[in-house]
């Protein structure tokens, strides 16, 4: 399937290989789970690249242990309505520290590309080659956001305080303070956004399952 990796279309040298398929040592081989927990001594020994694939019901508490072996991590999207995957990728950037390529994998869609990407992906494969152009415009729909996430963009309410620390002091007058029988319910609508966007990777998890 074609590629997606740095908003362009991508040449792809891995392989998703079947649990029972032969392992020669010129592959850079994407295993299942199963295949790594039967054969992990044996793939840990190559002298090769190696890559691993989770179903969405498969944690990556699972794998924690034995990241650095992996150079890329796919996670699939069974379908439109299986949103587990975006907490797998959280968990694996945030609480795990995993700093290779993430995978989106299966059903991959347009509408998908930039919450994915808020979530530590940096690579797709998707069913049309296409889709390299609805990436780029799917990215640049939203330019602010209002919860941090695992990609570089920082939120709205962290890019408000940057700018009024680094505000010229004439610019910090009276004219940019409400007015006092304003100024507590701003306050408090900012503690309600900075509580509402903290992240909890672990309760994400567990609520994607409903999906």
């Amino acid at each position: 399937m074609p590629l997606i990796k740095d908003s362009q279309l991508a040449e792809d040298s891995w392989v998703h290989l079947d649990d029972e398929a032969a392992l020669s040592p010129d592959l850079q081989p994407i295993v299942s789970l199963e295949r790594w927990q039967a054969e992990h001594e044996t793939l840990r020994q190559r002298n090769a690249p190696l890559g691993i694939r989770l179903k969405s019901d498969q944690s990556p508490a699972l794998i924690a242990d034995d990241i650095a072996h992996f150079a890329v991590i796919a996670l699939e999207f069974p379908k439109f309505t299986d949103g587990r995957a975006y907490s797998s990728a959280r968990l694996l950037r945030e609480r795990y520290g995993y700093e290779g390529e993430l995978r989106a994998v299966s059903n991959v869609l347009r509408d998908q590309f930039l919450f994915m990407q808020r979530c530590g992906f940096d690579s797709y494969e998707v069913k049309d080659a296409k889709a390299a152009e609805a990436w780029a415009q799917a990215i640049a729909a939203i330019t602010v956001a209002y919860q941090p996430g695992a990609d570089a963009r920082r939120p709205a309410i962290a890019q408000r305080h940057r700018r009024r620390q680094t505000a010229p002091a004439e610019d910090k007058g009276a004219s940019d303070e409400p007015a006092p029988d304003a100024k507590p319910r701003r306050l408090a609508q900012e503690e309600r956004l900075e509580t509402a966007t903290l992240v909890r990777p672990e309760a994400d998890y567990d609520a994607h399952r409903a999906y």
